[in-house]
């Protein structure tokens, strides 16, 4: 896998939702702590149809990152 560290997107540190990098809330868990320094993606369009949804504890769709540091 590799590391992708993108300033286009920030990911939020509790629930691994990417976000724009102008965001200062996360809109699924509002949390403000984020970081830059992530790396994987999911795209979920429908969570509880979604095998990968229910495995990572996604309930919302919306885009996430695998690893989040």
């Amino acid at each position: 896998m590799s590391k992708r560290t993108s300033s286009r997107f920030k990911c939020c540190l509790k629930c691994k939702m990417l976000l724009p990098s102008q965001a200062n809330v996360c809109p699924n868990c509002k949390s403000s702590d984020f970081s830059f320094d992530w790396s994987g993606l999911v795209i979920v369009f429908d969570p509880e149809g979604s095998v990968i949804a229910k495995i990572l504890n996604i309930t919302k769709p919306g885009k996430y990152a695998i690893k989040c540091r």
